[in-house]
């Protein structure tokens, strides 16, 4: 049984850079970048009103100003300020007249026969400086960042019409045990819905990974072989939920060392997840993760995603919530990391949800966040200042 670092130390070893392709700005978002990104222009490219008012030199010390012309956004002023007592009407986004240093807000101002005139005080300069945004050459973004809807509208401010992006990671699913049956299926005794087979893809389609295939197979060694190669041959990575422990039909690790897989690890000190386990082979990558429903959950938010992710070239970092714990914390057993289902509320405090172990799915039901309680803890009081995972 390893630590969680070291499992990840041994990931990264294992990780190489995927293809690029290239994509239209607007359908990158949820992507990874491929390149840096970089200014051709200045932004502003001019020096232009912050808001609607009216443009002046700020050593002008007059008490009413000439209004030369009025300058829309879009539109290039066509006078310059020469002399004292002159003025330009201005909307904001438009460019300063030449001569021009200052905008003066519209609220403190009147208009009359064609004059400005002050009513009220404005200390602030009301103007944005070319190039203070960005200057030719400046990296706006970086490559390995995941691309949100903020970053599209910067590529497209910059003139990007389209950009290199990782190509998608691949990922099927395969659920195994011959207790399982699909929904909607009356359930005969000892049989159980497949809820791993969802809730495994779901984690797949919802983290922005392209999901292949995804089968459910009996607890037979043939058959779990012959659906490993099948998936195998159309995809990048395969997470196999259930039979990688050591009971008499989990046939998992047995199958993958007979196809050319090295197993790299087998057993990780994480609570839930123990039996999880990771090959490689045949440039594709496969992790076995335990048949409990929660395990598999936890275990594809803290080692399989952050992985998935690096093969697309970014280094996911989970969003982390401080809180204070409302009920105190107790355990027996302090042999592995403990990742327990908590409910962080507005107000930062945080609840321990009900949890009766590795099987109780609905314990998730409110979840939003994991609790991270490290190897060798037992007891957290109440009131404590605690850090979350958030999911």
């Amino acid at each position: 049984m390893i630590l969680i670092e070291e499992a990840f130390k041994i990931l990264k070893n294992f990780v190489k850079e995927n293809d690029l392709e290239k994509v239209e700005i607007l359908n990158s978002a949820g992507r990874i970048l491929g390149e840096d990104i970089y200014s051709e222009i200045e932004m502003p490219p001019f020096d232009k009103s912050a808001m609607d008012g009216y443009a002046i030199n700020s050593s002008d010390r007059s008490k009413k100003f000439k209004i030369l012309e009025t300058v829309p956004a879009g539109s290039f002023p066509g006078f310059k300020l020469k002399n004292k007592g002159e003025c330009t009407k201005i909307m904001t986004g438009a460019p300063l007249p030449e001569g021009a240093d200052r905008v003066i807000k519209v609220e403190v101002t009147g208009e009359r026969g064609g004059f400005m005139y002050l009513k009220g005080e404005d200390r602030g300069w009301n103007v944005c400086i070319r190039g203070e945004d960005m200057k030719v050459g400046d990296i706006v973004l970086r490559k390995g960042r995941l691309i949100a809807p903020q970053h599209v509208g910067i590529m497209a401010s910059v003139g990007r019409k389209d950009v290199n992006v990782y190509k998608k990671v691949s990922v099927s699913v395969l659920s195994s045990g011959s207790e399982i049956v699909e929904p909607g299926i009356p359930l005969k005794d000892g049989h159980i819905y497949n809820s791993n087979l969802y809730s495994v893809s779901s984690q797949v389609i919802d983290s922005g990974f392209e999901l292949k295939g995804r089968v459910s197979v009996r607890d037979d060694l043939l058959n779990i072989r012959k659906n490993i190669s099948s998936l195998l041959s159309e995809s990048d990575v395969l997470l196999i939920t259930g039979g990688v422990s050591m009971g008499e039909f989990d046939y998992v690790p047995e199958i993958l060392k007979d196809i050319g897989f090295d197993v790299r690890f087998h057993k990780v000190a994480i609570k839930p997840g123990k039996p999880t386990l990771f090959a490689s082979g045949m440039n594709k990558w496969i992790f076995g993760l335990p048949g409990n429903p929660v395990s598999t959950f936890v275990v594809f938010e803290v080692i399989v995603k952050p992985f998935l992710y690096l093969l697309e070239g970014h280094e996911y970092k989970p969003v982390i919530m401080k809180g204070v714990l409302t009920k105190e914390f107790t355990r027996k057993k302090n042999d592995r990391d403990l990742f327990s289902p908590v409910k962080y509320n507005q107000d930062g405090t945080i609840d321990l949800l009900e949890y009766h172990g590795s099987a109780h799915l609905r314990s998730l039901e409110n979840a939003n966040g994991l609790l991270k309680i490290s190897k060798g803890v037992s007891r957290i009081p109440s009131g404590s200042e605690v850090y979350v995972r958030q999911v």
